[in-house]
């Protein structure tokens, strides 16, 4: 009899305590609802990875590497210290930002075209370059619209487009123009493509012959629609500037002009230089 009522006794107590341990349980959990502590965040959906938010301008950068490519003007023809707009540049830029500016190749090549470029860029040499560098220069399109050369054989002086008894037809500057520019716009695309991080500068085209009466409006004319199909492509790309240098030269000609009065002297590529390094600033 006893032991019945003993074990009737540790039964309750048993239920006491069993009742007792799920009140705790259930005021802990109210409480841990209502003030969750900092252990219970994994329950809390999982943060969004951080977007790469690296700026990637040349002003960020702690040494700066330049690439030069195109046409007779990228490689400084008509400059008698050698130096042209991408040495100019780098010694600009350097001074500018107090930063290593190195020039890894220069790239230019006389008489080069759109046409001459695009395989160019194919090439592994041309791709290797451009891939390592932060800043690439362009300049093309003048011997596409102007002929280079050709154009300038035929008696420029400077002020005559007959002394040579050669005439120029100005109808002959826009000929081209609808393909050169396309081929512009893949040259762009395919550089881009190459390095899409690097800043590519692409310097825009100027009249040479503005001082020539028959080639002045035509020229300009041509050279403006250049600029602008050119300035199409590149406002696509957020890391694309174009800098202008028809107004440098605009009125400025015998002052800027190397002797064969097509290519820019010394003078003229510091004033190109001065303007890649305030687009890129």
């Amino acid at each position: 009899m006893n032991s019945t009522k003993w074990i009737w006794r540790i039964v309750s107590i048993i239920s006491v305590l069993a009742t007792l341990l799920l009140l705790a349980g259930f005021v802990y959990a109210i409480k841990d609802i209502q003030n969750p502590q900092a252990g219970n965040e994994l329950a809390a959906p999982s943060a969004k990875p951080q977007e790469n938010t690296e700026d990637k301008s040349p002003d960020a950068k702690k040494e700066i590497k330049i690439a030069a490519i195109g046409d007779s003007l990228a490689k400084g023809t008509g400059d008698n210290s050698g130096m042209g707009f991408a040495r100019r540049t780098v010694k600009e830029l350097s001074t500018d930002t107090g930063k290593k500016v190195t020039l890894l190749n220069n790239l230019g090549i006389n008489g080069l075209t759109t046409t001459g470029l695009l395989p160019k860029l194919e090439e592994r040499g041309t791709q290797y370059v451009l891939g390592q560098a932060d800043i690439i220069l362009v300049s093309i399109g003048g011997n596409d619209l102007f002929q280079g050369a050709d154009l300038a054989s035929k008696g420029i002086s400077g002020t005559s487009s007959t002394a040579t008894g050669q005439e120029m037809d100005p109808k002959d500057l826009l000929k081209g123009l609808p393909k050169a520019s396309t081929q512009l716009k893949a040259i762009l695309e395919r550089i881009h493509a190459i390095n899409p991080d690097a800043w590519i500068v692409y310097v825009g085209l100027y009249n040479p012959f503005g001082d020539i009466e028959d080639l002045k409006i035509p020229g300009n004319h041509a050279v403006a629609s250049w600029n602008q199909a050119a300035l199409d492509s590149i406002n696509k790309y957020s890391n694309m500037t174009l800098v202008p240098t028809f107004d440098l030269f605009q009125h400025n000609l015998d002052k800027y002009l190397s002797s064969d009065h097509f290519h820019p002297n010394g003078d003229g590529y510091q004033q190109i230089a001065e303007r890649i390094v305030q687009g890129i600033r």
